[in-house]
């Protein structure tokens, strides 16, 4: 369908389509309507799991169902994500775990599981594929649709076919997700955000201006604490002041920022969906139950870590282009350095020599909680590990890494040791995975 087309109403318990202005759908009484002047004319979506880690713990434990439950790791630790009931309470991710269970005490909490996590992610991406090939991932748990010309193929509008597909998900996977439906990227992501959990949420093309007016300018995508800071200091606080200014002061003031914002607080987004295969953040990190600051504390470590981004690395279609050394300081600073690989990588050799160079230039005395170690871009994993003329040992290295990956697969990830790993006997720590 295309703008201008007959308003209507669906309904996301049974999937009646029926009139617009219904409170009620006409067929089953829910009071769950999806209806908009435009939801004919709009096949641009966003797809975002609520709560995504905990509600897959709840599904796999339902006595969890009603309790408020934190996926992070022990008390020195930090939220990955937690259930609306945490929230509620004022538990957000990322604070530390000593200060959610402050303001939620009788949380349970759980370790991340970011395997099972991944899997399930897969799974609610495959279905949006079975009704799009216009695909693209931002994160494990989120990603766009365009819908645009499968109308005819479904046999429905596109607002109808998300419906169908929110129900899909829930009843076979188990987890519940929000849907934005707009014109563009950056409105169909501002749109699934609004009625969480389980929400449906439309903005048109006429009601783009005035939602946007007073929205925070925090609202638009990419506008952090830095920006917000330098926008505040010149007296903007509110989308509606920048749809006020010229593009060319915005420019003028903030450079080519200026333009961007300038054209989202306008609700101008050009981007198509761009359709690509799994949106990847491998990366795998720690944090210390005792602060570490030592060299020989912290490369076993960083060699076990170093393993487990390369065993996900060789799981996978793709290699390291780069790496990233991340370190979080007993008083919570974050320090994150990369290098770039002169050739993309998945050995763990490779990854730990690297981690290990960045590691080096960090040891001055400070104390750490937390290390960790990615990847910092991506290539095709066939253009991974070419020979190294100049190491005369890679190749060597590179076979023997390859006889611990068969014999791990055979036997067990901890069946075989390397020389930085075996009997290593770090502090007792909190995996994370992401």
């Amino acid at each position: 369908m295309v703008a201008g087309a007959p308003a209507f109403s669906v309904c996301r318990d049974c999937h009646h389509v029926g009139s617009p202005g219904q409170r009620r759908c006409s067929a089953c009484g829910s009071p769950r309507l999806a209806a908009h002047p435009e939801l004919g004319g709009l096949q641009l979506a966003h797809l975002d799991c609520d709560a995504f880690y905990a509600s897959i713990e709840k599904r796999d434990a339902p006595h969890l169902a009603d309790k408020p439950v934190i996926v992070g790791g022990g008390t020195r630790g930090v939220v990955t994500t937690c259930c609306y009931i945490a929230r509620i309470r004022g538990v957000r991710s990322a604070m530390p775990m000593f200060k959610a269970l402050k303001l939620c005490p009788d949380a349970v909490v759980v370790r991340p599981a970011m395997e099972k996590y991944a899997a399930v992610g897969r799974q609610v991406r495959q279905m949006m594929r079975d009704l799009t090939p216009l695909v693209e991932p931002l994160s494990i748990d989120e990603a766009f649709m365009d819908l645009a010309g499968t109308e005819r193929l479904h046999g429905e509008p596109s607002a109808v076919t998300l419906v169908k597909l929110a129900s899909r998900v829930e009843r076979e996977i188990g987890v519940s997700v929000s849907i934005g439906l707009s014109h563009n990227k950056f409105l169909a992501k501002m749109a699934s955000d609004l009625e969480k959990p389980r929400g449906f949420s439309v903005i048109g093309r006429r009601d783009t201006h005035d939602f946007l007016k007073i929205r925070p300018i925090t609202a638009i995508w990419g506008v952090g604490d830095a920006m917000a800071g330098k926008l505040r200091a010149d007296g903007l606080t509110r989308i509606g002041q920048l749809q006020e200014m010229e593009e060319a002061e915005l420019m003028r003031r903030y450079g080519v920022t200026g333009a961007r914002l300038s054209r989202l607080s306008r609700g101008i987004d050009m981007r198509s969906v761009e359709p690509r295969g799994e949106a990847k953040s491998i990366s795998a990190e720690t944090t210390f139950s005792v602060d570490l600051y030592r060299m020989d504390e912290l490369v076993p470590i960083l060699r076990r870590l170093s393993e487990k981004v390369s065993a996900r690395l060789k799981a996978t279609d793709l290699a390291a282009t780069g790496i990233t050394l991340k370190l979080k300081s007993a008083d919570f600073k974050l320090r994150t350095r990369q290098r770039k690989l002169a050739d993309p990588t998945r050995l763990a050799d490779r990854i730990f020599a690297c981690g290990r160079a960045l590691l080096e230039n960090e040891l001055d005395g400070t104390r750490f909680r937390l290390i960790g170690i990615g990847c910092a871009g991506f290539a095709p994993a066939a253009t991974a590990d070419p020979d190294d003329l100049v190491d005369a040992g890679f190749a060597k290295r590179a076979k023997a890494e390859a006889a611990l990956d068969l014999l791990r697969n055979r036997f067990g990830e901890g069946a075989i040791e390397t020389g930085f790993t075996y009997r290593a006997t770090p502090p007792k720590s909190d995996p994370h995975r992401s």
